[in-house]
């Protein structure tokens, strides 16, 4: 197949040609030699190939490539074609006439041999022209690689044509379409490993699956898939792979199927997603990243690798493949000469520094965050060191130094083989051949290759470090740490005495417990293998915490109540970071800790870079919400995956809190964007499910409002949900329509009830919100919701003074917009109505004098409801409100500090006054954030330990300051809130 192209108007290559865009050759090692071997073709060239870099070009393959000069020398005038055309043109042919080799001319019967020999002259034309271009500087890895694999794919395409094709004359393959035999057969053939991601090598063996679908096969009547299949597949590895004079195609191997030892070349495709789907180990879904459907029924290959993407991409970020990859590395670097980097015998693939390094730096980054982080399931190295980049979890140093590496290692790995057409990756270990291969290489000499090489491994080494063998050693450098045995070792005993422990004895009995398998979540051979591991690290963490005790005695009542713990133990393994901040949750938040417990997953979006930059925005929390719920398979899977989106959502909001990205403040509003988003969504669940049982109420709308630290954005960790729930609909027409009609009233609130069942009822994934409907008109008695038309009534006429109090901080969370609307105009009306405020502030002292007698407090910590805390100050900016503000309108709607700063705009406060206010509201609330947070129970039995953290949050400096402060601002808000309500 010699072509040549249009000579340019001097009588040299046209200005596209090979030829005419080479740059400078690779350095000769043996001139005279060279010059010898081109003299025994040259008269077979023209004259403009026997000068200039052309003659370059040639004396270097004459000089350092047995391999490619053999293909230059075989066939003079096809070596000319290739260099006076365009070679992405000619390589656009090449593989065009690979993938039609298998189709035999109209009536001709299919000649293996043929098309063999057709494949074969294919391949060695295709192998010098990706040679020259490559040796010649005119096309980048990316695009040498690219057309390695199109070729590739197109001689898979072509000798599954021709074995289909055949099966098809003998009568046992039926094609839909004899002219495209590939199509709907049921035959999927995957590419994996360098194929797959179109990255090639020169010289490579191709990884290959092969899959069937029973169903679609079109065979005869009677004949087994899985022989008939099994039989194809080696048939085309024996038509690639057959070596003669003319070389061979391809070396193929199938091995990367499941378990090979024991299974068919081809197996079903429902074996082959039982496999992965039961016993797939994480090397297989790292192969499975760049798997691609290459042959055969493409879209059902397509269709496999869709359903496969739980298998190779896991909902949570998965830490335990790391181990897995990186013990792969290990064990390559077990064998000799892969330890350490040298020059000279250096295998670059597989050695310190080589390609696989950065393929491991890669894939595992991919395993472990591909799974929620959809950029990052691309098949190409380079691409998805870019995308890493992109996503944050690598920085632009580290990606412009790997693809540079990558881009040289392969460069020299692709100069190697075609030294011999071999498929090696170890550098010579001879020095004057290593002298000869590094000018082959393009280097002048055999330092400056052996510098290049260097560089580029210590680099490539240094960052894979930092991914794996950087990780935190997890051995005790702070002394002995034993706990086998039965006895209690010394050395152990003053080791965690020295970390802080004051019970050393009983920590030691502790974590023996664990060993002994006391704890049902550590149980397991896996979970014990692990904590072993892990021990001396974790209780290293726990020593960091404020209180080494309580935080040991908080794991060991998590481990009480886990089904399993060696998913946890995997996570706190593997990452230094989210150990301590474990470690601190136990010591200072146990409710985060048992979130942790219950799901240890939460702990990814600590390391997820979106971690540092939180947003309290509703709008944007109710996506992630319902990012999270995503498209549930019925009611039950709904309220499960509700109660895990608000988990981690809450333990984000918490973890932000604890590590002060978040003010209280700003934790008060993004639990109530959560809470928010919690009551849409379920709102929308059961009334969907509620019409399908009993249809729509003709004109009927329902809106829900919060009340309490829901309507004023200030919920914190533990809050409960204060709600009412509106209804209205045509009163003409007040029958459901469905096939179980009801009365509108009776539809509403049994509407009702299903929502607060949906966001109240324990599943297996624990449970979502408290739910109080108390303050709805009528409070505890009657119906549950109400119409629109009896809540404005009620509000209007029949509530006393303390339900408007309420409905200074209610606000509409949920529900249609339009009866949400109309409610709020109700609220603004009722609350904005004219009072005489010395009557509204002596019915507040009333009321608050009411609470005291009633609930009392437990204390200083109470900051609710201790006097002076954070009630006063609320019924302070009440009674403000329902006094002033149908004169002042703006004071409705707010807060409580926005209400008093506002007051003293309008000259009802003096301005130091409010201020004074508003630093003791700010204070209360932020301890009483950090109270809900960290302290489970009742607040006034913090211990010392937490009371610390709680100054330290607050910018104090011990507990005893804290308790000071506090006692001095509830002593002023009270005098105030006396003599302004007095």
């Amino acid at each position: 197949m010699t072509r040549r192209s249009p000579k340019g108007r001097s009588g040299g290559p046209a200005p596209e040609a090979l030829a005419a865009r080479l740059g400078a050759a690779p350095p000769l090692s043996d001139p005279a030699g060279a010059e010898a071997r081109l003299a025994d073709i040259a008269e077979a060239l023209p004259k403009h190939l026997r000068q200039g870099p052309a003659r370059s070009i040639l004396l270097a393959l004459a000089d350092h490539s047995p391999f490619l000069w053999q293909l230059a020398a075989r066939d003079p005038g096809r070596l000319a074609g290739l260099l006076d055309a365009s070679p992405e043109a000619r390589v656009a042919e090449i593989i065009a006439d690979q993938r039609a080799a298998g189709r035999p001319r109209a009536g001709a019967a299919v000649d293996l041999d043929a098309v063999g020999r057709r494949l074969r002259e294919n391949r060695a034309a295709h192998a010098l022209l990706v040679a020259l271009a490559d040796i010649g500087g005119l096309w980048p890895l990316a695009t040498v690689t690219r057309a390695l694999s199109d070729f590739a794919d197109a001689s898979v395409s072509a000798a599954l044509d021709a074995l289909l094709l055949q099966a098809a004359e003998t009568g046992r393959y039926r094609p839909r379409d004899a002219a495209e035999p590939q199509a709907g057969s049921g035959l999927v053939v995957l590419g994996l490993g360098k194929l797959g991601a179109c990255e090639l090598n020169y010289s490579s063996d191709i990884d290959l699956v092969v899959f069937f679908d029973p169903e679609a096969a079109p065979l005869r009547e009677g004949l087994e898939p899985t022989p008939v299949f099994s039989r194809l597949a080696q048939g085309v590895a024996k038509l690639l792979q057959e070596r003669t004079a003319e070389g061979y195609v391809h070396r193929v191997d199938y091995r990367l199927r499941p378990d090979p030892g024991s299974t068919p070349t081809a197996m079903s495709l429902n074996s082959a997603y039982t496999y992965y789907e039961t016993l797939g180990q994480n090397w297989e879904r790292a192969a499975f990243i760049k798997a691609r459907a290459i042959a055969g029924d493409i879209a059902a290959g397509e269709r496999f690798l869709a359903d496969l993407r739980p298998f190779i991409w896991r909902k949570y970020f998965d830490f335990a493949s790391i181990a897995d990859v990186h013990a792969m590395k290990r064990q390559i670097h077990a064998v000799r000469g892969h330890d350490t980097i040298a020059v000279m015998g250096h295998d670059i693939k597989l050695g310190r520094g080589g390609i696989r390094e950065i393929e491991f730096f890669v894939q595992t980054q991919q395993l472990v965050f591909g799974g929620r982080r959809p950029a990052l399931r691309g098949r190409r190295t380079v691409e998805m060191l870019a995308s890493l980049t992109e996503e944050g979890w690598i920085g632009p140093e580290a990606r412009d130094e790997l693809a540079a590496a990558y881009d040289f290692l392969r460069t020299v790995e692709h100069r190697l083989q075609m030294v011999r057409d071999e498929q090696t990756q170890r550098l010579p270990a001879e020095p004057g051949e290593l002298a000869r291969f590094a000018r082959f290489a393009g280097f002048p000499d055999l330092p400056a290759f052996e510098a290049a090489l260097l560089h580029h491994a210590r680099r490539v080494q240094a960052h894979y470090a930092l991914l794996f063998e950087a990780e935190p050693d997890l051995s005790a450098e702070v002394g002995d740490l034993v706990f086998s045995g039965t006895g209690d070792d010394p050395g152990t005993l003053q080791t965690l005495r020295a970390l802080g422990f004051r019970e050393p004895e009983r920590a030691v009995e502790t974590v023996r417990g664990w060993h002994f398998g006391r704890r049902p979540a550590v149980r397991s051979p896996r979970a014990r293998e692990v904590l072993t591991e892990l021990v001396p690290a974790l209780m290293q963490a726990l020593g960091g915490t404020p209180d080494p005790d309580a935080a040991l005695d908080a794991l060991d009542r998590a481990f009480g109540r886990m089904p399993a713990a060696v998913e946890l133990l995997t996570i706190l393994r593997s990452h230094e970071r989210l150990r301590l901040l474990f470690a601190d949750l136990l010591g200072t938040a146990p409710r985060l800790a048992d979130t942790v417990a219950f799901s240890p997953h939460v702990l990814d979006a600590v390391i997820d870079p979106a971690f540092v930059e939180p947003t309290t925005d509703p709008a944007a929390l109710a996506g992630q919400y319902r990012g999270l719920v995503g498209a549930p398979g019925s009611h039950e899977d709904f309220l499960d995956r509700s109660r895990d989106a608000a988990r981690q959502l809450r333990f984000v909001t918490g973890a932000r809190l604890l590590s002060g990205i978040l003010t209280p403040e700003g934790a008060g509003h993004a639990f109530t964007g959560i809470a928010e988003a919690a009551v849409a969504a379920s709102l929308e669940a059961v009334a969907r499910a509620f019409a399908a049982d009993h249809g729509a109420v003709p004109g009927g709308r329902v809106a829900v409002l919060g009340f309490g630290r829901l309507g004023s954005r200030q919920l914190t960790a533990d809050s409960d949900l204060d709600l009412v729930v509106l209804y209205d609909f045509d009163p003409e027409a007040r029958t459901s329509t469905g096939p179980r009609p009801l009365d509108a009233a009776v539809a509403y609130n049994r509407l009702t009830q299903r929502l607060v069942s949906a966001l109240t009822v324990p599943t297996r994934r624990g449970g979502l919100y408290e739910v109080d409907l108390r303050l709805r008109p009528g409070g505890g008695q009657g119906m549950i919701a109400a119409q629109l038309r009896s809540f404005r009534s009620y509000a209007g006429e029949e509530a006393e003074l303390w339900e408007h109090m309420a409905l200074t901080r209610a606000r509409v969370i949920a529900g249609d917009a339009d009866l949400g609307a109309e409610a709020a105009d109700v609220i603004r009306g009722v609350v904005c109505r004219h009072r005489d405020p010395a009557a509204v502030n002596r019915a507040v002292r009333e009321m608050r004098a009411l609470v005291a007698r009633e609930k009392g407090d437990a204390g200083p910590l109470d900051l609710k409801l201790s006097p002076g805390g954070l009630l006063d100050l609320d019924f302070l900016a009440q009674a403000l409100v329902l006094g002033h503000a149908a004169a002042c309108p703006d004071l409705a709607g707010l807060d409580a500090p926005a209400v008093l700063r506002r007051a003293a705009g309008h000259g009802l406060l003096p301005g130091d006054e409010a201020e004074r206010l508003c630093a003791a509201y700010r204070l209360f609330d932020d301890v009483h954030h950090w109270q809900r947070l960290m302290v489970e129970g009742d607040p006034s039995a913090a211990s010392p330990v937490t009371l610390t953290r709680l100054a330290t949050a607050t910018g104090l400096p011990d507990a005893r300051t804290l308790a000071a402060q506090l006692d001095a601002e509830r002593a002023e808000v009270r005098a105030l809130f006396e003599r302004r309500l007095g």
